[in-house]
């Protein structure tokens, strides 16, 4: 299959164009403890319709040590006590904070809650070092998006602000379906 990834940026926390709040009320919490049972879970949540499924191999040990790097941190959106999404900040390169996962679980797709949630991951992205002392302050944030990711995502990124610095176009062998996320939630 052929797979188109943008890379993106933003190099000013003046770049962020916010994003009206949703008609359903949102909150997001930052989670403090490491938990790769709950990084496991919202991942798969999230990315098992767009597969995203370069983590599904990964054991307890390596959540461990991804999730415990400085600068790497997960945010849970709660629409009335529910999760319906995340993101995951990792600013451990000195200067520059990824916006490494970020997405909603597909009930939530459509209502206006994945503008508002990008606004937070952004504002949190450019806010990181406040969080984490002897970090600097970012001189940019990065993202990147593919064709197998949301049909909205792409387009989400720039509305907020987002500019793609580099496209790149490869060949990939993906399974036959997403993977979704158990067996058999796949909503036919």
């Amino acid at each position: 299959m052929e797979i188109t990834t943008w890379h993106l940026e933003q190099t000013s926390p003046d770049d962020l164009s916010a994003a009206k709040p949703p008609a359903v009320p949102v909150t997001v919490t930052r989670s403090e403890l490491v938990s790769p049972e709950l990084n496991r879970y919202l991942y798969t949540a999230v990315g098992g319709d767009w597969f995203w499924i370069d983590r599904l191999s990964w054991t307890w040990a390596q959540w461990i040590e991804w999730l415990g790097r400085p600068g790497v941190e997960t945010w849970v959106a709660y629409a009335q006590g529910t999760p319906c999404g995340y993101f995951e900040l990792d600013g451990s390169e000195e200067g520059e904070v990824e916006l490494a996962y970020f997405g909603l679980m597909s009930s939530f797709v459509g209502k206006g809650v994945g503008g508002h949630l990008l606004t937070v991951a952004l504002r949190e992205a450019w806010a990181l070092a406040e969080r984490w002392p002897g970090k600097t302050t970012p001189r940019r944030v990065t993202v990147h998006t593919c064709t197998t990711d949301g049909p909205a995502a792409l387009k989400n990124y720039q509305a907020r602000g987002f500019r793609v610095f580099r496209t790149e176009v490869e060949q990939a062998e993906l399974p036959a379906e997403t993977p979704g996320p158990w067996p058999g939630a796949a909503k036919k």
